[in-house]
């Protein structure tokens, strides 16, 4: 599609411009044209000639909007009118943007706008035909700054095809200056509403209503992770997932290793789609909602090129724009495809204004005091907890009734709810996506939200004290009860650096990048355990042998757990990628180890057809598990699958940040014979700098120290099993968990030993487990022998990092 229109008059000051083509508009333009056909004036003139689709169009002005309020006297009339104004009482607001709204659409249109509009229109219509189709957008001369968001704050209309309707759709556009939440928002902004002027954008439409489109973020909404970019994406023209009137699909895609060439998609996570919005081609409405096809809702709306084209353009729109500001500008875009011509095109793009204003110097951490009964779950916006009775209102005219600090529980929201989203102390919805308008709106006024529950309308009831957590990773809850909670706020700035370094066990993908706000070097231990039973939930082998298995009830629900696989063992190469790979791109380019799994059998027989595969052992503790499982042709193939999914996360992803590490091995013999292994599955050790790393948790492990150093790269203690080995004691039993003690003089002995031999030997050493994390002087201890690094538990990060220093000041 071409990118620009010649211009139609005889040239002009802009200022005193009614019409200006995009190609003739940049970024500084916004008092003219404001920040919607600003921001498209520049990606035309500078990104189009770089390969970004941008759809072509024309800017009816701000001079043009002041042209028609002053010809009128319009502005004493709305003055006189607000003299009285109150925002905060919803029928007083309502009475006075509907007179508003009302003065503006009572008059007419100069004959030379009308003229002029007429002109522009008339020139896009010979170049794509009679009767173009254009979308008609409010641009304010106040929105989309970095700092502030306007964005739904006016009306758009879609699949306009005639003079007639542009001119029409334009007045409209006009008066939704002064919606009430438009209105509304200026006030508790400080905007005069006379220094805020519209201008409208005609733009010619992308058939998206015959393919799909979305928003995408140049940055995690949620936690602010500025290295990945988060895609949603729904079928039919994009307002559906502004609205939040459905699921979408989603997709993550971490943007250094996509600049290096790579294809590292994160995440991708099916939406329901359950409606699409279209053309209505012969009826009533410019656009109207139809169902979607259930064997279509179980499809992704986009081919994984399709994602990483979008998440390129992400990156490039947000270079270009933090190059032009000076300063990083994380930016959220909306896009859209063409299903005639197959094309992706880039719709609109604005400056994101919430995680792009939090201080980077202090971090604020929320955490649940006590749990009660979850009554709904869904999509976490925020990542705090908000607590109130819920009060469910299902349609906006009755958002007077609401009163402050109540829990907002509704279908979804749009820009007429806003007046009162800023008096909730948290709000769910039934339907939307991270992308949607209640989100959006959700974080800029630092609201915890929870998107997409389906039926929380339903399970809630007003009056019902709830509590409202965002605060546990990408699911968010709805507890019963007031539940007790704590916020702390931790300075960030002026923390020391130790010779020791300090990582981080990380357990769960969801909670990963906020948890790399965080200052640390990297991640000591990541255990592929916690994916498998919360991710996958399904034992390896089944999947591998599934057409085997013989109990249909295990069968069937493996079938709907796998239901968009015809390759099952996929799904676990898959899940689990993409859970280490969230994981180490939250922490890249710094190390993230990665214990491949060491579940005991009673464990693993615990997965979705674990109990077909796994032998009864009467202590498993010391049975069969880590490196004895790997090359052991019962458990082969199941290992093969474990080496897949992080050759994918470090060859495809680009994330080499990424070291394996072998659990509970128990011989040197052992240990070559999994290298060996290894490489086999395409995870040779000194290719592409790929390191193997071994526990150090059995007392052979300390015994044979410098054999093992000839096999790996490096060595991680685990206090747990090393302890109760060297004590010669089972920590699962009760009758002698008193005697467990990482403090006992002959446990750190060991400790002490497997330090010195891994130093003689010239290997890296670390500790992954509980002890540091629980014993400051275990940790002080640690230093004082000379570790290497220590991994400890999120919340002892900080305080261990201040007495590691403390200690290496005396060394």
């Amino acid at each position: 599609m071409l990118a620009s229109t010649p211009q139609t008059s005889t040239p002009v000051p802009k200022d005193k411009s009614l019409i200006l083509w995009f190609d003739q508009i940049r970024l500084d333009d916004l008092p003219l044209v404001g920040g919607k056909n600003s921001s498209l004036g520049e990606m035309i003139g500078q990104l189009t000639p770089q390969g970004i689709n941008v759809p072509t169009g024309f800017a009816i002005t701000a001079y043009a909007y002041r042209y028609l309020i002053e010809s009128a006297d319009l502005e004493v009339k709305l003055r006189h009118l607000f003299a009285d104004l109150n925002v905060d009482d919803v029928s007083n607001l309502q009475q006075h943007g509907k007179k508003a709204r009302q003065l503006i659409l009572s008059m007419e249109f100069p004959l030379e706008l009308t003229q002029a509009i007429r002109t522009a229109y008339q020139e896009l219509c010979d170049r794509y035909g009679e009767g173009t189709d254009v979308a008609v957008r409010s641009s304010a001369t106040a929105e989309d700054l970095p700092d502030a968001s306007f964005a739904g704050q006016q009306e758009t209309y879609l699949n306009v095809n005639s003079f007639k309707g542009v001119l029409e759709f334009t007045h409209k556009c006009f008066a939704s200056l002064f919606t009430n939440r438009a209105i509304a928002y200026r006030e508790h902004n400080g905007f005069d509403h006379f220094d805020v002027a519209l201008s409208v954008g005609i733009q010619k439409m992308v058939r998206s209503d015959l393919a799909c489109s979305g928003v995408m973020f140049s940055i995690d909404p949620e936690t602010g992770f500025k290295n990945t970019a988060l895609i949603t994406a729904a079928y039919g023209l994009g307002e559906t997932v502004v609205q939040g009137a459905v699921n979408p699909d989603e997709y993550v895609v971490f943007k250094p290793t996509l600049k290096q060439g790579c294809r590292p998609i994160l995440e991708k996570r099916l939406g329901t789609k359950e409606i699409e919005m279209i053309y209505d081609e012969g009826g009533s409405r410019l656009t109207r909602n139809v169902r979607v096809a259930p064997c279509d809702q179980k499809k992704f709306c986009l081919k994984d090129e399709e994602v990483l084209q979008l998440a390129r353009w992400a990156v490039q729109i947000e270079d270009h724009y933090s190059q032009l500001r000076g300063l990083y500008t994380p930016m959220d875009i909306e896009w859209a495809k063409d299903g005639i011509t197959g094309e992706l095109f880039i719709v609109q793009a604005r400056p994101e204004t919430v995680q792009s204003q939090k201080s980077a110097q202090v971090l604020k951490t929320y955490q649940l005091n006590q749990r009660s009964e979850v009554l709904v779950t869904g999509r976490s916006v925020g990542a705090a907890i908000g607590q109130g009775t819920a009060h469910i209102i299902m349609d906006a005219s009755h958002i007077h009734l609401f009163e402050p600090g109540e829990v907002l529980v509704t279908n979804r929201t749009d820009p007429d709810w806003e007046p009162i989203m800023k008096k909730a102390s948290a709000i769910v919805t039934n339907q939307g996506g991270r992308t949607c308008h209640a989100a959006i709106i959700a974080r800029e006024m630092g609201i915890p939200a929870i998107v997409g529950c389906g039926n929380a309308t339903e399970v809630l009831t007003t009056g019902q004290g709830v509590t409202i957590s965002c605060a546990e990773g990408d699911e968010g809850r709805v507890y019963d009860g007031l539940l007790p909670f704590e916020v702390q706020e931790t300075p960030l700035d002026n923390l020391p650096r130790t010779r020791t370094q300090i990582l981080m066990n990380v357990g769960n993908p969801d909670q990963a990048f906020g948890l790399a706000a965080i200052p640390c070097d990297g991640v000591g231990l990541a255990r592929l355990e916690f994916i498998i039973a919360n991710h996958i939930e399904v034992h390896p082998l089944a999947l591998i042998h599934y057409h085997q298995l013989r109990d249909e009830s295990v069968k069937a629900k493996i079938a709907q757990k796998t239901k968009n696989y015809a390759d099952k063992p996929q799904f676990f190469v898959d899940k689990l990628a993409r859970g280490v790979g969230i994981i180490a791109a939250a922490f890249y380019p710094k190390p993230v180890i990665v214990r491949m799994s060491d579940f005991k059998s009673n464990e693993y027989a615990n997965l979705l057809g674990g109990q077909s595969f796994e032998p009864k052992e009467d202590n498993p503790m010391l049975g069969w598990r880590g490196a004895s499982r790997y090359c052991d042709p019962k458990y082969r193939e199941a290992f093969a699958l474990e080496c897949q999914a992080i050759q994918r996360v470090r060859d495809e992803m680009g994330l080499t940040n990424v070291i394996p590490m072998i659990p509970f091995c128990r011989t040197p013999d052992e240990g070559r014979q999994v290298v060996a292994e290894m490489a086999k599955n395409g995870l040779p050790r000194g290719v592409n700098g790929l390191q193997v790393y071994v526990m150090c948790e059995l007392p052979s492990n300390v015994m044979e120290a410098d054999e093992f150093a000839e096999v790996f790269d490096g060595f991680s203690i685990g206090s747990n099993d090393l302890t109760q080995l060297t004590l010669g004691l089972d920590r699962d039993s009760a009758l002698v968990a008193h005697i467990f003690d990482e403090r006992n003089r002959g446990v750190k002995r060991m400790v002490k030993l497997a330090i010195q031999t891994a130093k003689e030997c010239g290997r890296k050493i670390g500790i992954c487990g509980q002890a540091p994390s629980d014993y400051p002087e275990f940790a002080q201890f640690l230093v004082e022998e000379g570790i290497d690094s220590i991994s400890l538990n999120p919340d002892s990060v900080l305080k261990t990092l201040l007495m590691v220093a403390e200690v290496e000041s005396h060394l």
